[in-house]
């Protein structure tokens, strides 16, 4: 039994780690770091609680540590972690520059410590079924290929006001651009060039809330794009390809379910409603055929049984710091693009080791 300890029980903490942590065999959520109340213990009966980072360092018991912070904090609080000699999961953004990236990598090497990002969105049900059908080939040649996490959140963030704070790591470039580029970078591949305009659409100052990232491939550009002014939503996912295309709408329903419970018990957990299946369009002896394509079972406790097997040493790590460079490095072209209004060709070469 490999015992965790959960840094924050914020929103992260509280509805994605914890009960994935609790829910998945030879993984025990066994502390968390609670600053000021005690919610974590009132969820959980038993577990422990310390009022500060030094403090869960202290407890040799725990064999990993899952930063569930604010963006802007995770480096710092990685970077003690893994100077400690602990095993690290970061939420992500893992860190907000390329920079800290390779710093950790670096830290988590000297130490032989386990440093992940928590890059759960690779076990959607939407992205897997997408995966899926990229591999089979089913539409051609693919052309063009969007993917998209639009919202309708007019009014400023009232709870989390460091999500309105760029000195703490705000925005939307860096709180769905991540999902969106590592999702690409799976799918894809390191592209050859980076277009982007990150702005803000809502009256007054503040944090960008919305982008759209171009990334450029050989015969295929891939968009990724997010805002929180799109009433209603654009498709989650949009492939057009040679011999068809496909549209899925509405997002993946682990994060909604997450959120009102401690620990997952359902048989169905991560199955998708029929009627939410993305379809696919294709040409079929002159007439355009429409069908559903069954939703692929996401499962976010996947992610958590890699990193148990990780540490057992029977499997390597679902996710690795090099992941989440990329995605830093990319982030950085995206802003660097939409700040010089040009596109930036991508320089993969400096990737650390």
């Amino acid at each position: 039994m490999i015992r965790v300890g959960l840094v924050g029980f914020g929103m992260a903490g509280r509805v994605f780690h914890a009960p994935l942590l609790a829910s998945v065999e030879g993984l025990e959520l066994a502390a968390v770091v609670e600053r000021n109340s005690s919610k974590a213990a009132e969820r959980y009966p038993g577990i422990s609680v310390y009022r500060s980072l030094d403090q869960m360092l202290a407890d040799d018991s725990l064999g990993l540590l899952v930063v569930a912070t604010p963006n802007g904090t995770h480096y710092e609080i990685a970077r003690q972690i893994l100077t400690a000699g602990k095993n690290v999961v970061v939420d992500k953004p893992m860190t907000m520059t390329s920079a800290e990236a390779a710093e950790l990598m670096s830290l988590a090497k000297k130490h032989n410590t386990l440093l992940a990002p928590f890059h759960n969105r690779r076990w959607d049900s939407d992205f897997l079924t997408v995966k899926k059908l990229l591999h089979e080939d089913i539409l051609g040649r693919l052309v063009a290929f969007e993917s998209r996490f639009d919202r309708w959140r007019p009014a400023p963030m009232t709870e989390r006001l460091w999500k309105e704070n760029p000195e703490a790591g705000g925005g939307i470039l860096h709180d769905l651009g991540p999902h969106l580029a590592d999702q690409a970078l799976v799918l894809f591949g390191l592209p050859e060039a980076v277009g982007a305009e990150v702005a803000r659409e809502k009256d007054g100052p503040g944090v960008n809330d919305s982008i759209t990232i171009r990334l450029r491939y050989p015969g295929l550009v891939v968009t990724l794009g997010a805002n929180t002014l799109s009433l209603p939503a654009r498709p989650r996912y949009h492939l057009r390809g040679t011999r068809g295309g496909y549209v899925k709408m509405g997002v993946d329903p682990q994060e909604a379910a997450l959120a009102k419970i401690a620990r997952i018990h359902d048989a169905a957990w991560g199955e998708e409603a029929s009627a939410a299946w993305g379809v696919l369009h294709v040409e079929a002896d002159g007439a355009l055929v429409s069908r559903p394509i069954p939703a692929v079972k996401g499962d976010y406790r996947l992610y958590y049984a890699g990193i148990r097997d990780a540490l057992l040493g029977k499997a390597p790590a679902p996710v690795t710091g090099v992941d989440a460079w990329r995605v830093a490095r990319l982030l950085e072209w995206a802003a660097e693009s939409s700040e010089k209004r040009r596109e930036i060709a991508c320089e993969w070469s400096e990737e650390p080791k």
